[in-house]
């Protein structure tokens, strides 16, 4: 009976301890996720973690706080306006996660969701944003852990005691009491000790700035020598950053302002490390953060360098070199060649508003050297230049010409497209594969080909070409202006100056110029009672998508539309509209007018009214569309107008008659008139017109 007892009371004090050991038998809970609170003008790059999440407030997008980039945003950029911008929360504010990755070469701006992000060519630290919902068994920090910034000195006058203040980190963590310095040997001045009557000495005070806040900062009463150490040199704590990156995380763009806001922050203060100088006296028992005293201005921050070089803006080129790396050149003549292009790069002022370059060298197969987007001052592309090696093989300028269209010539590469694209090859004696075919494709996507070829085939050599005439079959034009003849490598430096001059003549680039881009197009639009309000919508939709094919701006494809019944209307002018977007919703406006049929006092309008006032380098191009017999006479109007050198499309659809739609039609009439039995078939010609004008376009002779 004994053993039995002894046997139960054991038992049950293992189950009174397991018991205490879980509380109510409940399990061990997951801990929640505590979020942090950011301000609005918080930066991914001022904290210090490779992720976390934070709460951003409501309204961020009122404060206009800087995004750079689209999806991938710069370091410098708000956190929460970019989290507006990519979608991840709204202007009402939320929880944001957020993920650093490593720098990009650019960052593209947009508008997005109320929030203008800007460009930036490059940065050395990137951020993504997600909406703020952690993955299961992922806790990220409840505290965020932000990156010191730069202490900043303030100096006094020679006869006024001096003291040292450095500004406490930015942080979450709760704050660290300050540490009284020792006085050092040097007497304090008069002006800052306690007279007997009944003021008090005044505590100086002055504004030192953090990132983008002020504080005023009460005289610590200490003093110290010109020769203390510690006022030579400012602790760094990100030694690593260019002086640059340094002041643009701290101040963003442009330099911080002082506001009245500024002076009611009161934090914690570390007054070992900032000069400041005494003030006035002051009443008693008056608070130093509070009374109102003015406060000193500090010295101006250090100038930041120079941002990126703007370069010269009147020779605004995407310019590609083809160095030529094949064994025939050797070692010497190849660093001739680099010399040659590293004078270029200093002679054309390289920059963001004006020239790019980027280097491909070839020889087998091409390699990029460096892309459009890579360097943005002329001082870097010479340094890169110096670090090229050469990579030997053949000289295969063909293959690099397909190369540079297919893919250098891209947006990703740093192809601006408002800015003419530009290859000029380098060549050692002559190519070793055909580069005809190559070229022509090159010259159809809108590149200036240019060649410089150094100690080319004499007359006894031609015999050992692949491809004879090799210049002349792969330059823009063949008017002497694309190709360079340089007789021996040692004269090549004397054609810096003439092929800088040439490739910045952006008039003379022809190349540039596309079927797509180098047109004036006007619409000529049957409005009579016979088409109806159905089918009429069905033309405005030919038309759009036909315009939605070209590059619409006023420097490239503009586009104007006439309707016509028995009398004529100008619907939009050449230049009216000239972004794409506008240009298709003023075609969608356009009202339908119902009466008879004149054509050919609608061709006749066209001239007077849109092609008049056509620009002399655009293809003046006019297309007519109508479902009828015309009331008029239409071949005289048509004659006259093709006389001015315009090319007339004819689209006739059902009772048009064909005879009409003949003379309307530039020669010969199967490329440039059309009929369709009914309208819902308009679509089916867009290719073919889109097709044919850039046929033309690229069989004009290229002298």
């Amino acid at each position: 009976m004994t053993r039995v007892t002894v046997i139960v009371v054991v038992l049950a004090f293992i189950w009174f301890c397991a018991c205490r050991a879980k509380p109510n038998g409940s399990k061990n809970k997951k801990p929640k996720q505590v979020v942090p609170d950011i301000d609005c003008d918080v930066r991914a790059g001022k904290i210090n973690l490779p992720e976390f999440i934070a709460r951003c407030p409501a309204h961020c997008k009122e404060t206009r706080q800087q995004v750079y980039g689209t999806g991938v945003f710069a370091s410098i950029s708000s956190i929460c306006n970019a989290a507006i911008h990519g979608g991840v929360i709204t202007n009402t504010g939320g929880k944001v996660i957020v993920r650093k990755m490593a720098g990009q070469n650019i960052y593209k701006g947009s508008n997005s969701n109320g929030v203008r992000s800007l460009s930036l060519p490059k940065w050395r630290e990137s951020f993504v944003v997600s909406v703020g919902k952690p993955k299961k068994d992922v806790i990220y920090p409840s505290t965020l852990d932000y990156v010191p910034s730069r202490p900043t000195y303030v100096k006094t006058s020679q006869n006024e005691g001096k003291s040292v203040t450095t500004l406490p980190p930015t942080t979450t963590t709760p704050d660290v009491p300050t540490t009284t310095p020792e006085p050092t040997t040097t007497p304090a001045p008069t002006t800052t000790t306690r007279p007997t009557t009944t003021t008090k000495a005044r505590a100086a005070a002055h504004k030192t700035r953090d990132a983008d806040v002020s504080y005023a900062v009460p005289d610590s009463g200490y003093t110290s020598s010109e020769t203390d150490p510690s006022e030579t040199t400012a602790w760094d704590h990100r030694p690593e950053i260019s002086e640059y990156e340094r002041w643009l995380y701290s101040f963003g763009p442009y330099p911080p302002q002082s506001t009245d806001q500024d002076r009611g922050h009161k934090p914690l203060l570390d007054v070992t490390h900032t000069k400041v100088e005494p003030v006035d006296a002051w009443k008693p028992e008056a608070n130093p953060y509070e009374s109102g005293f003015s406060l000193r201005e500090p010295e101006p921050v250090p100038r930041a360098p120079e941002p990126a070089s703007q370069g010269d803006p009147n020779c605004k080129v995407d310019l590609a070199f083809l160095m030529d790396g094949s064994w025939s050149i050797g070692k010497r003549r190849f660093k001739i060649q680099k010399d040659f292009l590293s004078e270029v790069a200093q002679v054309i002022n390289v920059g963001v508003a004006g020239p790019m370059m980027g280097i491909i060298q070839y020889g087998d197969d091409p390699v990029t050297e460096f892309s459009l987007r890579t360097h943005s001052s002329s001082r870097e592309v010479k340094s890169a230049i110096d670090k090229i090696s050469q990579k030997g093989g053949l000289s295969n300028v063909g293959k690099a010409l397909s190369y540079i269209n297919k893919q250098y010539f891209s947006d990703a590469n740093g192809n601006r497209g408002g800015a003419p694209n530009v290859a000029v090859v380098l060549v050692d004696g002559w190519p070793t594969d055909k580069v005809e075919e190559a070229s022509r494709l090159a010259r159809e996507s809108g590149i200036n080909i240019f060649f410089v070829t150094i100690e080319g085939p004499d007359d006894s050599e031609k015999q050992n070409l692949v491809e004879a005439n090799f210049v002349d079959k792969a330059v823009c034009r063949t008017n002497g202006f694309y190709s360079l003849p340089v007789n021996s490598w040692f004269a090549l430096r004397k054609a810096v100056q003439p092929l800088v001059k040439r490739v910045c003549d952006t008039d003379r680039l022809v190349c540039s110029k596309t079927c797509l881009n180098a047109n004036d197009i006007a619409f000529v639009i049957d409005g009579s009672s016979s088409v109806g309000t159905g089918n009429f919508r069905t033309v405005l939709q030919f038309v759009a998508n036909v315009t939605r094919e070209f590059e619409i701006s006023d420097t490239d494809t503009r586009v104007g539309a006439i309707q016509y019944t028995y009398e004529q209307r100008l619907e939009f002018a050449f230049g009216q509209y000239n972004n794409k977007a506008e240009l298709l919703n003023a075609i969608k406006r356009i009202n339908y007018w119902s009466g008879g049929t004149s054509t050919g006092a609608a061709i006749t309008y066209a001239a007077e009214q849109l092609f008049s006032k056509s620009k002399p380098n655009k293809r003046k191009i006019m297309i007519v569309i109508t479902d009828g017999r015309s009331y008029d006479d239409v071949r005289v109007p048509a004659e006259a107008v093709q006389r001015q050198g315009v090319i007339a499309y004819s689209i006739g659809i059902a009772w048009a008659a064909q005879d009409e739609l003949e003379y309307i039609a530039t020669d010969p009439d199967k490329e440039h008139s059309f009929f369709v039995d009914e309208f819902d078939n308009l679509y089916k010609f867009v290719p073919k017109i889109i097709h044919n004008i850039c046929q033309e376009f690229n069989s004009q002779p290229r002298n």
